[in-house]
Protein backbone atom coordinates (compact mmCIF):
# COMPACT_ATOMS: atom_id res chain seq x y z
CA UNK A 1 0.00 0.00 0.00
CA UNK A 2 1.83 3.07 -1.26
CA UNK A 3 0.72 6.69 -1.53
CA UNK A 4 3.53 7.58 -3.94
CA UNK A 5 5.64 5.22 -6.03
CA UNK A 6 8.17 6.12 -8.71
CA UNK A 7 10.49 4.04 -10.83
CA UNK A 8 13.54 5.59 -12.46
CA UNK A 9 11.90 9.02 -12.33
CA UNK A 10 14.18 11.45 -14.16
CA UNK A 11 14.04 15.10 -15.18
CA UNK A 12 16.63 16.73 -17.41
CA UNK A 13 16.20 20.39 -18.33
CA UNK A 14 17.08 21.11 -21.98
CA UNK A 15 18.90 24.22 -23.19
CA UNK A 16 16.88 27.18 -24.42
CA UNK A 17 17.11 29.05 -27.70
CA UNK A 18 20.58 30.34 -28.44
CA UNK A 19 22.06 28.15 -25.73
CA UNK A 20 20.41 30.06 -22.87
CA UNK A 21 19.12 27.88 -20.00
CA UNK A 22 15.44 27.44 -19.21
CA UNK A 23 13.94 28.33 -15.82
CA UNK A 24 17.32 29.15 -14.35
CA UNK A 25 18.69 25.69 -15.14
CA UNK A 26 21.90 24.96 -17.01
CA UNK A 27 21.41 23.43 -20.46
CA UNK A 28 21.07 19.70 -20.12
CA UNK A 29 21.10 19.83 -16.32
CA UNK A 30 19.99 16.57 -14.71
CA UNK A 31 17.75 17.80 -11.89
CA UNK A 32 16.28 14.44 -10.83
CA UNK A 33 18.27 11.29 -11.54
CA UNK A 34 16.42 7.93 -11.70
CA UNK A 35 14.79 7.99 -8.26
CA UNK A 36 12.59 5.22 -6.88
CA UNK A 37 10.28 6.65 -4.22
CA UNK A 38 8.18 4.37 -2.01
CA UNK A 39 5.93 6.39 0.30
CA UNK A 40 3.77 4.19 2.58
CA UNK A 41 0.15 5.16 3.11
CA UNK A 42 -0.67 6.80 6.46
CA UNK A 43 2.97 7.83 6.93
CA UNK A 44 4.57 11.24 7.37
CA UNK A 45 7.34 11.08 4.80
CA UNK A 46 10.12 13.64 5.07
CA UNK A 47 11.68 14.45 1.71
CA UNK A 48 15.02 15.88 2.77
CA UNK A 49 17.91 17.48 0.98
CA UNK A 50 19.88 20.71 0.59
CA UNK A 51 18.44 23.46 -1.57
CA UNK A 52 18.87 22.57 -5.24
CA UNK A 53 18.91 18.81 -4.65
CA UNK A 54 15.82 18.19 -6.79
CA UNK A 55 13.04 18.13 -4.20
CA UNK A 56 10.72 20.73 -5.75
CA UNK A 57 11.25 19.39 -9.27
CA UNK A 58 10.24 15.94 -8.03
CA UNK A 59 7.12 17.34 -6.38
CA UNK A 60 6.14 19.18 -9.54
CA UNK A 61 6.36 15.92 -11.49
CA UNK A 62 4.25 14.12 -8.88
CA UNK A 63 1.54 16.76 -9.28
CA UNK A 64 1.62 16.78 -13.07
CA UNK A 65 3.09 20.29 -13.16
CA UNK A 66 6.22 19.07 -14.93
CA UNK A 67 6.74 16.14 -17.24
CA UNK A 68 9.48 13.60 -16.54
CA UNK A 69 12.19 12.99 -19.10
CA UNK A 70 11.96 9.27 -18.32
CA UNK A 71 10.68 6.89 -15.67
CA UNK A 72 7.23 6.49 -14.15
CA UNK A 73 5.27 7.89 -11.22
CA UNK A 74 2.05 6.83 -9.51
CA UNK A 75 0.09 8.76 -6.90
CA UNK A 76 -2.50 6.74 -4.93
CA UNK A 77 -1.94 3.94 -7.47
CA UNK A 78 -2.83 6.17 -10.44
CA UNK A 79 -0.23 6.91 -13.17
CA UNK A 80 0.96 10.53 -13.29
CA UNK A 81 0.74 12.58 -15.47
CA UNK A 82 -1.23 10.32 -17.87
CA UNK A 83 -4.26 9.93 -15.58
CA UNK A 84 -3.78 12.91 -13.24
CA UNK A 85 -7.43 13.98 -13.55
CA UNK A 86 -8.49 10.74 -11.89
CA UNK A 87 -6.58 11.34 -8.67
CA UNK A 88 -5.52 14.96 -8.08
CA UNK A 89 -8.82 15.83 -6.41
CA UNK A 90 -7.70 13.46 -3.63
CA UNK A 91 -4.40 15.33 -3.23
CA UNK A 92 -3.85 18.63 -1.43
CA UNK A 93 -0.64 20.54 -2.01
CA UNK A 94 1.45 23.58 -1.15
CA UNK A 95 4.27 24.16 -3.64
CA UNK A 96 6.73 27.07 -3.57
CA UNK A 97 4.80 29.23 -1.12
CA UNK A 98 1.19 30.46 -0.83
CA UNK A 99 -0.32 32.68 -3.54
CA UNK A 100 -3.51 34.57 -2.67
CA UNK A 101 -5.14 37.92 -3.36
CA UNK A 102 -3.70 40.30 -0.74
CA UNK A 103 -6.78 42.58 -0.66
CA UNK A 104 -9.24 39.73 0.01
CA UNK A 105 -9.95 38.05 3.32
CA UNK A 106 -8.84 34.54 4.10
CA UNK A 107 -12.41 33.32 3.67
CA UNK A 108 -12.87 35.10 0.33
CA UNK A 109 -9.59 33.71 -0.98
CA UNK A 110 -10.62 30.16 -0.12
CA UNK A 111 -14.04 30.75 -1.71
CA UNK A 112 -12.39 31.67 -5.00
CA UNK A 113 -9.99 28.78 -4.72
CA UNK A 114 -12.90 26.39 -4.16
CA UNK A 115 -14.93 27.86 -7.03
CA UNK A 116 -12.07 27.06 -9.40
CA UNK A 117 -12.34 23.37 -8.54
CA UNK A 118 -14.76 21.88 -11.06
CA UNK A 119 -15.17 18.74 -8.96
CA UNK A 120 -16.23 20.61 -5.79
CA UNK A 121 -19.91 20.93 -4.84
CA UNK A 122 -20.76 24.68 -4.59
CA UNK A 123 -23.72 23.88 -2.31
CA UNK A 124 -21.35 22.76 0.46
CA UNK A 125 -18.71 25.43 -0.11
CA UNK A 126 -19.58 27.59 2.92
CA UNK A 127 -19.47 24.63 5.30
CA UNK A 128 -16.28 23.20 3.87
CA UNK A 129 -14.46 26.55 3.91
CA UNK A 130 -15.42 27.11 7.52
CA UNK A 131 -14.25 23.64 8.48
CA UNK A 132 -10.94 24.11 6.67
CA UNK A 133 -10.31 27.45 8.39
CA UNK A 134 -11.20 25.95 11.75
CA UNK A 135 -8.90 23.00 11.18
CA UNK A 136 -5.86 25.26 10.68
CA UNK A 137 -6.84 27.62 13.49
CA UNK A 138 -7.79 30.58 11.28
CA UNK A 139 -11.53 30.76 11.85
CA UNK A 140 -11.19 33.84 14.11
CA UNK A 141 -9.21 35.57 11.30
CA UNK A 142 -11.51 34.45 8.48
CA UNK A 143 -12.55 38.04 7.62
CA UNK A 144 -9.09 39.53 7.98
CA UNK A 145 -7.36 40.58 4.76
CA UNK A 146 -4.64 38.25 3.58
CA UNK A 147 -2.06 41.06 3.43
CA UNK A 148 -2.43 41.50 7.18
CA UNK A 149 -1.75 37.84 7.92
CA UNK A 150 1.57 36.84 9.47
CA UNK A 151 3.78 34.54 7.41
CA UNK A 152 2.73 31.59 9.56
CA UNK A 153 -0.95 32.43 9.02
CA UNK A 154 -0.34 32.63 5.25
CA UNK A 155 1.22 29.18 5.28
CA UNK A 156 -1.68 27.78 7.29
CA UNK A 157 -4.19 29.35 4.89
CA UNK A 158 -2.40 27.64 2.00
CA UNK A 159 -2.68 24.33 3.83
CA UNK A 160 -6.38 25.07 4.46
CA UNK A 161 -6.81 25.43 0.69
CA UNK A 162 -5.51 21.90 0.37
CA UNK A 163 -8.02 20.70 2.95
CA UNK A 164 -11.19 22.12 1.38
CA UNK A 165 -12.12 18.59 0.42
CA UNK A 166 -11.27 15.23 2.01
CA UNK A 167 -7.75 14.30 0.93
CA UNK A 168 -5.89 11.03 1.02
CA UNK A 169 -2.53 12.71 0.47
CA UNK A 170 -1.10 16.14 1.33
CA UNK A 171 2.12 17.30 -0.37
CA UNK A 172 3.89 20.22 1.30
CA UNK A 173 6.98 21.86 -0.18
CA UNK A 174 9.05 23.57 2.56
CA UNK A 175 5.97 24.52 4.64
CA UNK A 176 8.03 26.14 7.42
CA UNK A 177 10.46 28.01 5.16
CA UNK A 178 11.05 31.52 6.51
CA UNK A 179 8.80 31.10 9.56
CA UNK A 180 9.72 32.26 13.04
CA UNK A 181 9.81 29.60 15.80
CA UNK A 182 6.16 30.16 16.73
CA UNK A 183 4.99 29.83 13.13
CA UNK A 184 7.12 26.72 12.70
CA UNK A 185 5.57 25.09 15.77
CA UNK A 186 2.08 25.91 14.48
CA UNK A 187 2.70 24.30 11.10
CA UNK A 188 4.37 21.28 12.71
CA UNK A 189 1.38 20.76 14.99
CA UNK A 190 -0.92 21.01 11.98
CA UNK A 191 1.07 18.35 10.10
CA UNK A 192 0.74 16.02 13.09
CA UNK A 193 -2.99 16.67 13.24
CA UNK A 194 -3.46 15.96 9.53
CA UNK A 195 -1.51 12.72 9.84
CA UNK A 196 -3.48 11.68 12.93
CA UNK A 197 -6.67 12.02 10.88
CA UNK A 198 -5.41 9.29 8.53
CA UNK A 199 -4.00 11.41 5.69
CA UNK A 200 -0.59 10.59 4.24
CA UNK A 201 1.72 13.62 4.44
CA UNK A 202 4.67 14.10 2.08
CA UNK A 203 6.71 17.06 3.29
CA UNK A 204 9.91 18.35 1.71
CA UNK A 205 12.30 20.22 3.93
CA UNK A 206 15.91 20.98 4.78
CA UNK A 207 15.16 21.25 8.53
CA UNK A 208 16.20 18.31 10.69
CA UNK A 209 13.76 19.26 13.45
CA UNK A 210 10.87 18.41 11.15
CA UNK A 211 12.28 14.94 10.66
CA UNK A 212 12.84 14.24 14.33
CA UNK A 213 9.54 15.67 15.56
CA UNK A 214 7.11 14.89 12.74
CA UNK A 215 8.24 12.28 10.22
CA UNK A 216 8.01 8.48 10.38
CA UNK A 217 9.86 7.86 7.11
CA UNK A 218 12.60 9.71 5.26
CA UNK A 219 13.96 10.05 1.75
CA UNK A 220 17.24 11.96 1.37
CA UNK A 221 18.19 13.69 -1.89
CA UNK A 222 21.66 14.71 -3.03
CA UNK A 223 22.26 16.41 -6.39
CA UNK A 224 19.19 14.79 -7.91
CA UNK A 225 19.76 11.30 -6.51
CA UNK A 226 17.86 9.52 -3.74
CA UNK A 227 20.71 8.47 -1.44
CA UNK A 228 18.60 7.01 1.38
CA UNK A 229 15.02 5.90 1.91
CA UNK A 230 13.45 4.18 4.91
CA UNK A 231 12.12 4.67 8.41
CA UNK A 232 13.85 6.86 10.98
CA UNK A 233 15.11 3.83 12.97
CA UNK A 234 16.57 2.41 9.74
CA UNK A 235 18.31 5.72 9.10
CA UNK A 236 19.81 5.76 12.59
CA UNK A 237 21.14 2.23 12.09
CA UNK A 238 23.19 3.38 9.09
CA UNK A 239 25.58 5.27 11.38
CA UNK A 240 28.40 3.71 13.36
CA UNK A 241 28.49 4.28 17.11
CA UNK A 242 31.60 5.87 18.60
CA UNK A 243 33.28 5.35 21.93
CA UNK A 244 34.13 8.55 23.81
CA UNK A 245 36.78 8.46 26.56
CA UNK A 246 37.39 11.41 28.87
CA UNK A 247 40.91 11.30 30.23
CA UNK A 248 43.94 13.45 31.05
CA UNK A 249 46.03 11.38 28.64
CA UNK A 250 43.97 11.45 25.43
CA UNK A 251 46.92 10.59 23.17
CA UNK A 252 47.67 7.37 25.07
CA UNK A 253 43.95 6.47 25.15
CA UNK A 254 43.71 6.92 21.38
CA UNK A 255 46.70 4.60 20.87
CA UNK A 256 45.06 1.95 23.04
CA UNK A 257 41.81 2.25 21.11
CA UNK A 258 43.69 1.86 17.84
CA UNK A 259 45.58 -1.19 19.17
CA UNK A 260 42.21 -2.81 19.92
CA UNK A 261 41.27 -2.53 16.26
CA UNK A 262 38.91 0.43 16.61
CA UNK A 263 38.89 2.64 13.50
CA UNK A 264 39.33 6.43 13.33
CA UNK A 265 40.94 6.76 16.77
CA UNK A 266 41.46 10.45 17.55
CA UNK A 267 42.57 12.54 20.51
CA UNK A 268 41.71 16.17 21.29
CA UNK A 269 41.04 18.36 24.33
CA UNK A 270 41.10 15.68 27.03
CA UNK A 271 39.00 13.27 24.99
CA UNK A 272 39.75 10.22 22.84
CA UNK A 273 37.22 8.84 20.38
CA UNK A 274 37.01 5.93 17.94
CA UNK A 275 34.44 3.96 15.97
CA UNK A 276 33.21 1.16 18.21
CA UNK A 277 32.40 -1.37 15.48
CA UNK A 278 31.83 -4.87 16.87
CA UNK A 279 33.93 -4.35 19.99
CA UNK A 280 32.34 -4.77 23.40
CA UNK A 281 32.33 -1.45 25.34
CA UNK A 282 33.08 -3.25 28.63
CA UNK A 283 36.19 -4.86 27.19
CA UNK A 284 37.37 -1.57 25.68
CA UNK A 285 37.04 0.20 29.03
CA UNK A 286 38.84 -2.62 30.85
CA UNK A 287 41.72 -2.54 28.36
CA UNK A 288 42.10 1.21 28.82
CA UNK A 289 42.33 0.87 32.59
CA UNK A 290 44.72 -2.08 32.32
CA UNK A 291 46.96 0.01 30.04
CA UNK A 292 47.20 2.67 32.74
CA UNK A 293 44.83 5.21 31.20
CA UNK A 294 43.02 7.25 33.85
CA UNK A 295 39.39 7.11 32.69
CA UNK A 296 37.25 9.99 34.00
CA UNK A 297 34.33 9.20 31.70
CA UNK A 298 33.38 6.53 29.21
CA UNK A 299 30.40 6.57 26.84
CA UNK A 300 29.10 5.06 23.62
CA UNK A 301 27.60 7.79 21.42
CA UNK A 302 25.27 7.15 18.52
CA UNK A 303 25.69 9.55 15.57
CA UNK A 304 23.30 12.48 15.50
CA UNK A 305 20.88 13.00 12.64
CA UNK A 306 23.04 15.93 11.59
CA UNK A 307 26.06 13.63 11.32
CA UNK A 308 24.06 11.11 9.29
CA UNK A 309 22.74 13.73 6.86
CA UNK A 310 26.16 15.30 6.39
CA UNK A 311 27.50 11.84 5.64
CA UNK A 312 24.75 11.21 3.07
CA UNK A 313 24.74 14.58 1.34
CA UNK A 314 28.14 16.08 2.03
CA UNK A 315 26.40 19.25 3.20
CA UNK A 316 25.10 20.61 6.47
CA UNK A 317 21.42 20.99 7.25
CA UNK A 318 19.62 23.58 9.31
CA UNK A 319 18.88 21.98 12.66
CA UNK A 320 16.22 24.28 14.08
CA UNK A 321 12.97 25.48 12.58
Amino acid sequence: MTAIATSGLTKRFPGGAGGWPLAGKRPGQLAVDHIDLDVPRNSVYGFLGPNGSGKTTTIRMLLGLAFPTSGTAAVLDVPIPAEANRVLHKVGSLVEGPAFYPFLSGYANLARYDAADRTADPRTARTRIGEALDRVGLLPAANKRFRHYSLGMKQRLAIAAGLLRPRELIILDEPTNGLDPQGTREVRALVRQIAADGTTVFVSSHLLAEVEQVCSHVGVMRTGKLVFQGSLPELRRTGAARVVVQTSDAEKAAKVLASLGLDNAQAADGEATATLGDAEPERVCAELVQAGVGVRGFAVAAPSLEDLFVGLTGEGFAIDG
